[in-house]
């Protein structure tokens, strides 16, 4: 066990990173309650019709997404893991990109592969079949299948990747066929992330705002988020903001609640796909049926990226670079984005490190001290995953009711969305740095305790090693993540704070499409060449010295 006082003093800044996320999220949802007659607009909107169809519609959307995606990702999952083909690890790199590319950008990327001008619109229209209209629920569960399917691909085949190597060798000795090997093998090995999977994917889709916002066909397709943005930035009604704010926080926490129980991970994963070596015997049929869903898949995820490359070029780039409002935006974006990131970091880190410090006392012979570090632990990763049931335009909006009776809300923006977007960024830090740490803790903590190491001595020797990777990959996550949102920005945005997604939505707004598809690109390849380079980055520190 790690010295006293440096076990005290990781317990005590973890301690203080959970407070400030508590009071940043929490308090959002405290200052909504307590504005203004929360009970009767809670009831109001209750029995109103229009916002019960919102409701259903947010349900409805992200059931259906959630079962598009999930199915689809089992084939195609399953396909990725028999087929061992030249080219195979970058079919699973673009499948990490969908996360990464800003969700703006990627409705601009449906659209144009899409839309009624799109390229499978114009295919069909040489068929002589009607044009597609992609505004209204077919976008948004396009758009929804072409984020989350690749996710839910992704944790499938980790838990393919899972299965033990003397399984397969026992299916290749007897020879068993493709549907006893899928019966005894892979569909026990799949089922149990099954619900993680699905968990995960309906939590993004009930939270969506971005590609509701820009794909919903108006009041028939409109989620609550979106109309809690409409409430305060169109309406300015601050009662009805508080009420579907509050229904939206309701509906996220049973959502995270069922998804939990069931056994998600509401973070979800970020496996790469193992190697795997199967025995069992080829067929054929099956291998044929695998290279038709992998062609399809690659295709349905491929193309978007492609239609913003082409968009984007056949923009005026070099009129859009000299722009000074596109370079202020760009500009305002990475300090914005590298703030954020730099304190989901140092929070996620602070709080990593105590939970780490908490794990051995749980483990030892006190008894009657074994619950507190536990509770303690625990709250500690409550915090870390409270942004996923407060919503970021929940955050927004009651910061936002509550500032401006003190202070002008624009003025304080930025401090605001910087804060929203490190909370957004803490799950996914905690989910990809976690298990590096507590591994280098189990691997090497009692020889650093014999050897009396601590402080700063212990996170140099021990712990740095360890997480350097994870902290590269986990800060470039972050990165983007901030760099392409919409959710906070679009309640504070203003002439003097712009970012290059408020920027975008300004010029599709006004119908500049040649402008939002150039913006689109630049914006795109900034996300993309900061994943590109962190998964380099940990490919190199991975070799063997």
């Amino acid at each position: 066990m790690m010295r006293g006082t440096d076990r005290r003093v990781r317990i005590a800044l973890g301690a203080a990173a959970t407070a400030l996320l508590f009071a940043f999220l929490g308090g959002a949802f405290v200052l909504l309650a307590a504005s203004g007659d929360t009970a009767g607009s809670l009831l109001a909107a209750v029995g109103d019709p229009y916002i019960r169809s919102l409701v259903w519609f947010t349900l409805e959307q992200a059931v259906l997404s959630t079962v598009l995606s999930v199915v689809g990702a089992v084939p195609l999952a399953l396909a990725l893991h028999r087929i061992r083909f030249f080219g195979r690890g970058a079919v699973l790199r673009l499948f990490l990109l969908p996360q990464a590319l800003p969700v703006l950008v990627g409705a601009l990327a449906i659209i144009a592969v899409w839309g009624r001008n799109g390229a499978v619109s114009s295919a069909l229209a040489a068929l002589g079949m009607p044009r597609l209209d992609v505004y209204g629920l077919s976008g948004i569960l396009i758009a929804h299948v072409f984020f989350n399917l690749p996710l839910a691909a992704r944790l499938i085949l980790s838990a393919l990747d899972r299965v033990p190597a003397e399984s397969w060798k026992l299916a290749g000795q007897l020879a068993l066929p493709p549907l006893a090997t899928f019966r005894l093998i892979e569909w026990p090995a799949i089922r149990p992330s099954l619900p993680g999977a699905a968990g995960l994917v309906f939590m993004l889709c009930v939270t969506s705002f971005t590609l509701v916002l820009v794909l919903g066909g108006g009041p028939g397709a409109t989620t609550l988020e979106v109309a809690i943005y409409q409430a305060l930035r169109y309406d300015f009604d601050p009662g009805r903001a508080v009420a579907l704010s509050l229904l939206q926080v309701a509906l996220t926490a049973a959502i995270l609640l069922a998804a939990t129980r069931l056994g998600g991970d509401p973070a979800g994963g970020f496996g790469l796909g193992g190697r795997a070596r199967r025995y069992d015997r080829p067929s054929r049929i099956r291998a044929g049926l695998d290279r038709v869903v992998l062609v399809i898949g690659v295709a349905f995820v491929l193309s978007p990226f492609l239609a913003v490359l082409i968009s984007g070029l056949s923009a005026d780039l070099l009129r859009l670079v000299s722009e000074a409002a596109v370079r202020g935006a760009a500009v305002t974006s990475l300090v914005v984005a590298f703030s954020a990131a730099i304190l989901g970091l140092l929070l996620s880190t602070a709080i990593l490190l105590a939970i780490e410090a908490l794990r051995p006392r749980v483990r030892g012979r006190r008894p009657d001290g074994a619950d507190m570090p536990r509770l303690a632990g625990g709250a500690m990763e409550t915090a870390a995953s409270l942004v996923l049931v407060v919503p970021p335009i929940v955050v927004g909006a009651g910061w936002f009711l509550a500032l401006r009776r003190f202070t002008d809300v624009f003025a304080t923006g930025p401090y605001v969305v910087v804060a929203t977007n490190a909370a957004m960024a803490v799950p996914f830090i905690v989910r990809i740095v976690g298990p590096a740490l507590r591994e280098a803790s189990e691997r090497s903590g009692r020889l650093a305790d014999s050897l009396g190491l601590s402080g700063l001595s212990r996170v140099r020797l021990v712990d740095w090693p360890a997480i350097r990777a994870p902290l590269g990959l986990a800060f470039a996550f972050a990165l983007a993540i901030s760099l392409g949102d919409l959710g906070a920005i679009a309640l504070f945005g203003s002439q003097d704070f712009v970012t290059l997604p408020y920027l975008l939505l300004q010029r599709m707004g006004s119908y500049r499409t040649s402008d939002a598809a150039g913006l689109a690109l630049i914006l795109g390849f900034l996300c993309l060449a900061l994943m590109t380079l962190a998964e380099s980055g940990l490919s190199r520190d991975r070799r063997p010295a």
